[in-house]
């Protein structure tokens, strides 16, 4: 009967100890967890009834100019900073040209050497020419033989096209030196368009490489922006040209600006810019629609390169 009873108190104490550890456990879980509350800025909200919502990249108009190097090289000038305006044809940096100098040099002396070349064998021709009218001249008198007549004309003959020879080396001596001085003319890099220097990810002493990860210089418009859009595949069917749309400035969705269709790349590509949001899948691919807008004079600073939210008008297929 004794043993009974210490194994029923036995039973109970353990049965009421798991009670308090569980107590303990939730009550310390709910110090621990935060309570969701409200987000700090409301998301925004559709403006249209059938809308395509779709992440977006503020661009420079006509896309960003990704500017590189000709050729593999060290950089000895650059000409602009970030913000700078350029115009079409204003240089932007400039490649260690000092090799191409020094065989400068040697071409200019080429067309020296052609031109003494050219002087030689015009003489030549001129002291042929002569021997030749003197024979010449006392044909049928019997004074001179025909064969030394001929002899003095192929002579005459040979001055000539040696004089012609002698030309054709100082034109390929003035093309082999323009050649050079094109070349010398591609290490200063020009802006191909007018606009504003977005970035610039080299310095002058630096080495430039043909292929590098990122771009010497990036030019774009800033007068006016465009937003590339990545529309996810599944809602591709909805998109037609000319839609109308509207933008809204991440973290500030009260910010809101008008777009104008430009264009559909009618090409899907895998999705590339990343929001991280937990629930975004990285193996999405995505239509890229092209809006343009001005900014507008009450919204605060805009950057290329951005994102922001976009909604396109668009009714269930």
């Amino acid at each position: 009967m004794f043993t009974q009873i210490i194994r029923f108190v036995t039973i109970v104490a353990a049965a009421f100890g798991f009670y308090l550890i569980t107590v303990v456990n939730a009550k310390q879980q709910e110090k621990n967890l935060q309570s969701a509350g409200e987000p700090l800025k409301a998301p925004a909200q559709k403006p249209y009834a059938d809308a395509v919502a779709a992440t977006g990249l503020i661009e420079a108009l006509s896309e960003n100019v990704a500017i590189g190097s000709p050729i593999a090289g060290l950089i000895t000038d650059l000409f602009v900073t970030v913000n700078s305006p350029v115009k079409k044809g204003q240089p932007l940096f400039k490649l260690d040209d000092r090799e191409l100098r020094a065989e400068e040099t040697g071409r200019r002396a080429d067309i020296e050497v052609a031109k003494a070349q050219i002087a030689v064998a015009e003489a030549q021709q001129a002291k042929a020419d002569l021997q030749f009218n003197r024979l010449d001249s006392l044909k049928g008198t019997g004074a001179v033989s025909k064969d030394v007549t001929e002899t003095r004309q192929s002579d005459a003959q040979v001055a000539a096209s040696q004089v012609l020879a002698a030309k054709a080396q100082l034109v390929s001596a003035e093309a082999a030196l323009q050649r050079l001085q094109l070349l010398i003319d591609r290490l200063t890099v020009l802006s191909p368009r007018d606009g504003t220097i977005l970035q610039v990810n080299t310095r002058a002493g630096e080495y430039a490489a043909t292929s590098p990860k990122n771009p010497a210089v990036i030019v774009g418009d800033l007068n006016r922006f465009q937003i590339r859009a990545d529309v996810d595949e599944q809602n591709a069917t909805r998109i037609r040209e000319g839609q109308k749309a509207k933008a809204h400035l991440k973290g500030d969705p009260k910010v809101t600006f008008d777009l104008e269709f430009s264009r559909i790349e009618p090409y899907v590509i895998p999705k590339v810019s990343l929001t991280g949001a937990s629930t975004e899948r990285v193996d999405t691919r995505v239509l890229q629609v092209i809006y343009t807008f001005v900014r507008p004079a009450d919204a605060p600073p805009l950057y290329v390169g951005q994102q922001v939210d976009v909604f396109i008008e668009a009714a269930q297929p």
